[in-house]
């Protein structure tokens, strides 16, 4: 018998895996992770939360020092004192808060298709709808901590200035623990609608500019209609839903806040699923 020919190719059976042997992915753990080293690492993204927890506490202690200016000085009515909610002008601040945790959603997401990471990142994690969801439960995870830190700081620092018994409340008032723990809720929810409006628009500028366009020039536009569609519709708008979280009580032209809330959650569903849906189907 003739010997094996020497520097001959391996038989291609060498190559093969052994059968019943599959392959392994990475586990969801590991892609979360991956996701909030992605965040962290960037320092665009701390400045950004920075600017969410100071517009949260800072507008919302100018705002505060307004109030008690115009108290001082004897000008609110009895009107005003009677139907006043400290709860909610010492957490205001979440209303201008909102647009920068939104645009932390759209880098998220954006950023990968700018920088070109997102060929390896779907590389590692080929099945793109965990990409997303590990890129939400990051988001919301940051955005729900952010937006607690600034509520309570807000509240709390909110109150003092108030000051007087005829304008401040307390944390264990009726509803006022609600108020604040739905600040933070309106920032994770708008924080995920970025996120979606990001992978649906994967351009930083255009998701941007949809998230604004969402938040502030369509609640104006809704309000130049003839009424009573004006009234109608501005209530069911992502930005009144979210408002309705933040009141104490509920007002004209707002929802109830358990009415409020689901619809938030419908509008950052609706754009999560319909980014995702995109992602699959859609090429790198």
């Amino acid at each position: 018998m003739s010997a094996p020919e020497k520097g001959g190719a391996p038989a291609p059976s060498r190559l093969r895996a052994p059968a019943g042997v599959a392959q392994q992915g990475h586990p969801f753990f590991d892609e979360v992770r991956s996701e909030w080293l992605k965040l962290r690492t960037v320092r665009s993204s701390w400045i950004t939360l920075l600017v969410t927890f100071a517009a949260t506490v800072g507008l919302g202690a100018l705002i505060c020092s307004i109030y008690r200016y115009q108290f001082d000085r004897g000008r609110l009515s009895l009107s005003q004192l009677a139907s006043f909610d400290s709860a909610f002008t010492t957490v205001s601040g979440v209303e201008l808060a909102q647009f920068a945790i939104g645009v932390i959603g759209v880098v998220l997401m954006t950023s990968e298709y700018a920088t070109g990471t997102i060929r390896a990142s779907l590389a590692a994690v080929p099945r793109r709808v965990r990409l997303l969801t590990s890129k939400a439960l990051v988001l919301a995870a940051v955005s729900l901590a952010v937006g607690l830190a600034g509520c309570f700081g807000a509240f709390f620092a909110g109150e003092p200035i108030l000051g007087l018994p005829s304008l401040r409340t307390t944390l264990g008032a009726p509803g006022v623990l609600r108020v604040v723990l739905g600040g933070a809720a309106y920032l994770t929810l708008i924080g995920l609608l970025g996120l979606g409006i990001g992978t649906l628009l994967r351009r930083t500028a255009g998701a941007v500019a949809a998230v604004f366009g969402l938040l502030l020039v369509l609640p104006i536009i809704v309000s130049l209609l003839p009424s009573p569609w004006n009234v109608d519709i501005h209530e069911y708008l992502p930005d009144q839903a979210g408002a309705s979280l933040i009141r104490l009580t509920v007002r004209t032209g707002l929802l109830a806040p358990g009415w409020g809330a689901l619809l938030l959650c419908g509008y950052a569903a609706a754009a999560l699923v319909a980014g995702g849906i995109l992602l699959v189907r859609r090429d790198a």
